[in-house]
C-alpha cells in the first residue's frame, strides 16, 4: 500500500503530525508527498515509517525547497506516479498538473496546493489529490491517498478521511 499526503503546512495548522494520521501510515511500503511539507523534520520523521518521494510546494522553507524537486516521476512496482504541488486557484493546480506529465508515460499524477481532494479516472491514468491531512479550511474534512499496486498496475485507489 502507498500513501500520498500533500499539503502538511507543519507547523502552521498543526504542531506535529497527528496521530490518526501516523497510525494510517503504519504498514504502507512507500510514502508520496506533494508539497507544502513546510519544515525539513517532518520528512525526517515520515521517512521513519516508509520510504518517502516528495516535491516541493509553494509554502516549503528553503530548506525543503532546496532538497526536493519540483516535480518528479516515482516508479513503484512497474507503476510511474508523477508528482508535482501544484500553485493558483484549485483548477490552475489541476491543470499544471495535467500539463506538467503530458509527455511522460505515467499511470497517476498525483498533485495537491488546493487541500481539496480527488480521486478521478481519466482517460489513461489516475489523476489524485490526496487533500491535507492537517487543515479544514478549504475541505470538511482532514484526508490523504492510499493506492494498491502490484503486477504493473493500480489495483485499488482511495481518500481515507481522518476522523
Amino acid at each position: 500500500m502507498v500513501a500520498i499526503l500533500s499539503d502538511t503546512h507543519i507547523p502552521e495548522r498543526m504542531k506535529e503530525l497527528p496521530e490518526n494520521l501516523l497510525s494510517c501510515l503504519q504498514g504502507v511500503s512507500c510514502i508520496l508527498h506533494a508539497g507544502d511539507v513546510t519544515e525539513w523534520w517532518v520528512i525526517e520523521e515520515l521517512s521513519r515509517i516508509a520510504p518517502v518521494y516528495g516535491v516541493c510546494g509553494n509554502m516549503d522553507t528553503p530548506g525543503v525547497a532546496s532538497r526536493l524537486p519540483e516535480k518528479r516521476v516515482v516508479e513503484l512496482e512497474r507503476v510511474r506516479i508523477g508528482l508535482l504541488h501544484g500553485r493558483g486557484s484549485p483548477e490552475e493546480a489541476e491543470r499544471m498538473a495535467l500539463k506538467a506529465f503530458v509527455q511522460e508515460d505515467v499511470q497517476a499524477i498525483v498533485y495537491g496546493h488546493s487541500h481539496r481532494p480527488k480521486l478521478e479516472w481519466q482517460r489513461t491514468f489516475l489523476l489524485v489529490n490526496p487533500g491535507s491531512p492537517t487543515d479544514t479550511v478549504f475541505a470538511p474534512r482532514r484526508t490523504l491517498g492510499r493506492l494498491e499496486i502490484a503486477r504493473g498496475r493500480i489495483l485499488r485507489a482511495e481518500i481515507v478521511a481522518l476522523e
